[in-house]
């Protein structure tokens, strides 16, 4: 009965959290809360995810991540690639997956892909490319970088804080290596060879604001009744409308690419327009176009310069995240005026604006108070696009920080002390010098994601204790019966890669660590070999958006669809598996 229990509150999770129907935190919160209830776990076993160092770990490391790009010690890598990545595009393309690969491995992808996105945007807006080639590209290199060592993904921390639970002892720093090198290494050549006829080629609006003789603006109008732009292809409309570009179409909430041949404007469409302040003028004149809600406050277009048109994506660790985008301190502090916002293909304008909570990856179109711009940009909560050759105020602690960062990582390398130790002193230093503020510091660890792991530790912790994950190992070999250990590692790993495409890469990884466990003992194998399985299985995280951050991150502003990851993804994960599969048993045989 209690196996029934728990497989039920199972099937639950995965559903809330594959459909985010409520926050992920929320949903944690409601398991942690079940488990207790059910008498499934006690209060001790469903809580101690709050004293695992494997969590400890992965907060320390956000906050020497965090000390990092806010000393100034990360700029030196954009510095040094930016010159590299001018002009043709297959050197761009190995240029920034190389150059996010390598230090993903020890800043972890998530942090790496803030930093280099906007920059990649910047240079891709300069020379007149399509940034849609390169973002997914740099999402994945990202990830197959954070394979190789212990720090390079929250996934690796954690397996690694379980596999001592379980008395095989903790992870090594690089003993991932051997098969994580080879993973970026094929995956940084696969891109290179494929990515530039899978990837789409879509404009960045704000990016096409540059380089015009004319001050050029960016604003969303609609289509009124009567319009003479009703029935045109974008083609047509464009060469009638003269001195604008249409860079979107919205119909009924959906973005419409303009690039469509068969397209053809409708009445009520949102149209997202790139002109100058008289072109503009002209078309509200001419009663072509009509302004679909009304900005309160800001003249439009902002002649005197007193106002800028930017757009700037939500972070993994932004304190917006949850939030309504018309309520807080976005508008009434920082004199931000709120035009839409853009979600996975999705579009939300004013009329829709109250029933939005924003998530990792939104991308915000606003108008913006000029004189604020500096504070803004240096906010964590958001990426810039306008302009994102600033650099970051104030290097003095730069050198600093990066000693810290380097310290710590070499003493848990050397196993001078625990991983946790050695990240928490690091963090530790990192505010007691002034590397990072203390605010900073809780500002860089997302919350709601530890919530999650918790309540995934407590799960799988459940899934041991009642057998479940004997049960579930037993029908999972069942089918393969007969079968050498290394086609059942093989299928279980895939298994591993195809949870990770439907829920995330931390939430398949705990959940599957104890059924790994139980697998190996059931074969009378290393268990190590299924233990790191898990960890490359969760790595597989290719072919949806959902999986990684980082696709998340760069979903939006890459203007792509979910079709886009698959793409790619799908031939990536299968690669990644095969190669996982091959290298795995020769690294720790069976």
């Amino acid at each position: 009965m209690t196996v029934w229990l728990i497989t039920i509150i199972l099937l639950v999770t995965i559903y809330l959290l594959t459909s985010e129907k409520y926050p992920i935190d929320l949903t944690a919160i409601g398991l942690l809360s079940v488990l207790m209830i059910t008498g499934i776990l006690t209060p001790s076993e469903a809580l101690a995810g709050f004293a695992n160092p494997a969590v400890i770990t992965i907060v320390a490391l956000l906050v020497l991540s965090s000390g990092l790009i806010g000393a100034g010690a990360l700029s030196f890598l954009t510095e040094k690639i930016a010159p590299y990545l001018e002009g043709e595009e297959k050197r761009v393309l190995l240029v920034s997956t190389i150059g996010v690969a390598i230090p993903s491995a020890f800043i972890g992808h998530t942090a790496i892909v803030v930093l280099f996105a906007p920059i990649l945007m910047s240079i891709c807006c300069e020379y007149g490319m399509s940034p849609s080639k390169f973002l997914i590209p740099v999402s994945y290199a990202s990830i197959a970088g954070g394979t190789i060592t212990l720090i390079g993904t929250a996934t690796h921390l954690l397996i690694s804080g379980l596999a001592a639970s379980y008395g095989y002892g903790p992870l090594g720093m690089f003993e991932f290596a051997p098969v994580g090198i080879p993973i970026m290494v094929v995956t940084v050549l696969f891109l290179y060879f494929t990515s530039s006829g899978s990837m789409p080629s879509h404009k960045a609006p704000v990016c096409e604001l540059r380089g015009a003789k004319a001050p050029q603006f960016l604003s969303e109008f609609s289509v009124p009744a009567g319009s003479k732009l009703v029935a045109k292809t974008v083609t047509d409309a464009e060469r009638y409308l003269e001195s604008v570009e249409i860079l979107e179409i919205v119909r009924k909430g959906i973005i419409l690419s303009p690039q469509d041949e068969e397209l053809r404007i409708s009445e009520r469409d949102v149209l997202l327009i790139k002109g100058s302040a008289a072109a503009i003028l002209g078309l509200l004149d001419r009663n072509l176009l009509a302004l679909p809600h009304e900005m309160e406050g800001i003249k439009f277009p902002a002649k005197s310069g007193e106002y800028v048109i930017l757009e700037m994506i939500i972070t993994p660790q932004s304190q917006l995240l949850g939030e309504s985008p018309l309520r807080g301190w976005l508008q009434s502090e920082q004199g931000i005026r709120l035009i839409a916002v853009k979600r996975r293909g999705m579009h939300y304008s004013e009329q829709k604006l109250s029933r939005v909570r924003l998530s990792i990856g939104d991308v915000l179109l606003v108008a913006c108070v000029t004189e604020n711009l500096d504070e803004i940009r240096s906010k964590p909560d958001f990426i810039v696009i306008e302009d994102i050759h600033h650099h970051v105020a104030g290097k003095t602690k730069a050198p600093l920080a990066l000693m810290i960062f380097a310290a710590s990582i070499a003493a848990a390398a050397a196993r001078i002390a625990d991983i946790s130790i050695c990240a928490f002193t690091g963090a530790f230093l990192m505010v007691a010098t002034g590397c990072i503020t203390l605010r900073t510091a809780y500002r860089s660890i997302s919350v709601k994601v530890l919530i999650m792991i918790i309540g995934m530790m407590a799960l799988g912790t459940a899934l041991q204790k009642t057998g479940a994950a004997m049960v579930y190992t037993d029908l999972f070999l069942a089918p393969l019966k007969g079968f050498s250990p290394k086609v059942i590692l093989s299928a279980f790993i895939l298994l591993t890669c195809i949870l990770t495409e439907l829920m995330s890469h931390i939430t398949t990884s705990v959940l599957l660590m104890p059924v790994a466990v139980s697998m190996a003992v059931s074969l009378g194998v290393n268990p190590k070999a299924f233990i790191f399985g898990v960890c490359f299985g969760a790595s597989c995280g290719f072919a949806s958006p959902i999986s990684y951050h980082t696709h998340l991150l760069v979903f939006g502003p890459g203007g792509y669809r979910f079709k886009d990851f698959l793409k790619l993804g799908i031939p990536l994960d299968i690669l990644i598996w095969a190669l996982s599969s091959l290298l795995i048993p020769l690294v720790w045989p069976l």
